[in-house]
């Protein structure tokens, strides 16, 4: 009888801990660093059809030289930029990521109202499978993105919430993390003159 009651102390903390959320705070948090890398892989998979892209485009618009020279130049900064995990902890960091590739995706958008004057390049195979491929790399990092700031709510969520919000106190010392937002301007739509 001694050594059950001698147990229930070690019993009654193994059932504490079990409640604790130190696991969950652990696994969302992996959960959120995996989200991140589907975002940087989408985004590197962008970054390698651009020179592509330009190529084909430079074909047919010898004289557009200033807009490919600034898809040339925005990619050259994407590229330049190194981005770790530490990166999610770092809102400053995480908002000039963005801004960098804002800038890459305004200047391939200038790039695709270059190509509406050239029909004979939107008629090009090689073209038009490049920019299927450009768009379905667009629409893949929305998803990334999507994906990771939900990632990001679970786990901000997982490490604010009672007990959970008491373990990470005490042991983990994990901070919120910062989601995608919109860059500024978004919220206007754009215009389409033709």
């Amino acid at each position: 009888m001694k050594r059950l009651i001698s147990k229930i102390p070690f019993i009654l903390l193994l059932a504490l801990l079990s409640g604790c959320g130190y696991n969950t705070m652990q696994a969302n948090e992996e959960a959120v660093i995996a989200a991140w890398g589907n975002v940087e892989s989408s985004y590197q998979r962008r970054a390698d059809l651009i020179p592509n892209l330009v190529e084909v485009v430079k074909g047919y618009a010898k004289h557009e030289a200033d807009t490919l020279k600034a898809v040339t130049e925005a990619r050259a900064k994407v590229g330049s930029m190194q981005v770790t995990k530490d990166v999610l902890n770092d809102p400053a960091t995480l908002n000039k990521f963005q801004q960098v590739q804002g800038e890459l995706s305004g200047a391939l958008s200038r790039l695709m109202v270059v190509v509406e004057k050239y029909p004979d390049l939107k008629a090009n195979q090689n073209f038009i499978d490049l920019q299927k491929q450009l768009e379905g790399t667009e629409n893949r990092i929305n998803v990334a993105r999507e994906r990771y700031n939900q990632s990001v709510q679970v786990f901000n969520t997982s490490i604010r919430t009672f007990p959970n919000s008491m373990t990470n106190s005490m042991i983990l010392h994990l901070q919120r993390k910062e989601a995608f937002k919109a860059e500024e301007g978004a919220k206007t739509a754009p215009k389409v003159k033709f």
